[in-house]
C-alpha cells in the first residue's frame, strides 16, 4: 500500500506499449529482422568487427566479448566460389602448358651445305699428299631457349682406309629459333697403302683429279645440362690436284 496512485497508470501504460511492440506473428518478426542494426555509441567505444562498422563494443572489453553471428548470414555464405575455383585451376593449367610448351626440348637440325674448299700439298720424296678439307653445316636451333653448340667431330675415310680426323670445341652459341653457318676443317694425309692415289692426283695426263671420301660428322649440343649429338655422313668428290674454294657435289647416305 506504500504505492502511490499515480504510479500504477504508468506501469500500466508502460505494459501496453511494451505488449504493443512486441510482434504479432512471424510475419511480424520476419519483417523486423529487415531493419539494420542501429546502434548510438559514446566516444569510449570501438567498432565491432562483426558489425561492418554499424556496431560499437566498449573499449575495454574488446577481447572480452565474442560476437554471435546467426547462420543464416551471408556473410557466412562464401560468394563465387566455384569462379574463383575454375579461375584458380585454368590459370595453373596455362602457366603449366606455357611452362611444358617453351621448355620442352626440341631436335637440333643439322644440315650439310656442301664441301667449302679444298686446299692440296705435295710430298714428292714420301709420296704424300696433304689436303685440307672444309665443310659447311647449317645448325637450327628449334628450342626458344639458347643452346650451346660444344663440338663438332669429323672424320674422312677413303674406301676403308681413315686418312684425317678433327675435333673443334666450344664453338657457338645459337639463340632461340636461330640458325647458324659453321665451317670446320678435316686436314688428311693419303699415304702408306694407298700410295697409288698419289700417281693419280699427280699424273699430268689426266684432266680430272677427283676422289671420293666418306665424311663422318658427330654435332653436339648442349642445354640446360642435357647433351644431344646428331651424326650425318657424306660422300664429297675431292680435287686432290688443284687447290678449289667452289662448292662439290656430295652424295648422302640415309642413316
Amino acid at each position: 500500500m506504500g504505492k502511490s496512485l499515480t504510479s500504477i497508470p504508468k506501469q500500466k501504460e508502460d505494459e501496453e506499449t511494451l505488449t504493443d511492440s512486441e510482434p504479432h506473428s512471424e510475419d511480424d518478426k520476419h519483417d523486423v529482422s529487415q531493419f539494420p542494426y542501429v546502434e548510438f555509441t559514446g566516444k569510449d567505444s570501438v567498432t565491432c568487427p562483426t558489425c561492418q562498422g554499424t556496431g560499437r563494443i566498449p573499449r575495454d572489453q574488446d577481447n572480452e566479448l565474442v560476437a554471435l553471428i546467426p547462420y543464416s548470414d551471408q556473410r557466412l555464405r562464401p560468394r563465387r566460389t566455384t569462379l574463383y575455383v575454375f579461375v584458380s585451376v585454368f590459370l595453373c593449367l596455362l602457366l603449366s602448358g606455357l611452362a611444358v610448351f617453351f621448355l620442352f626440348p626440341r631436335a637440333i637440325d643439322v644440315s650439310y651445305v656442301g664441301l667449302k674448299s679444298a686446299y692440296v700439298a705435295y710430298d714428292m720424296d714420301q709420296r704424300k699428299i696433304y689436303l685440307n678439307i672444309t665443310n659447311t653445316l647449317n645448325i637450327t636451333n628449334n628450342n626458344y631457349y639458347p643452346i650451346q653448340v660444344a663440338n663438332i667431330s669429323a672424320q674422312v675415310q677413303f674406301y676403308n682406309t681413315v686418312i684425317g680426323k678433327s675435333i673443334v670445341s666450344n664453338i657457338t652459341t645459337i639463340i632461340p629459333l636461330d640458325m647458324r653457318q659453321i665451317d670446320y676443317t678435316v686436314p688428311t694425309i693419303i699415304a702408306n697403302e694407298i700410295g697409288y692415289i698419289f700417281d693419280y692426283c699427280t699424273l699430268p695426263t689426266i684432266k680430272v683429279h677427283n676422289i671420293v671420301v666418306m665424311m663422318q660428322m658427330t654435332v653436339t649440343a648442349v642445354y640446360f645440362g642435357h647433351a644431344e649429338q646428331v651424326s650425318q655422313e657424306k660422300y664429297l668428290y675431292v680435287d686432290c690436284r688443284t687447290n678449289t674454294t667452289s662448292s662439290h657435289g656430295h652424295m648422302s647416305i640415309i642413316q
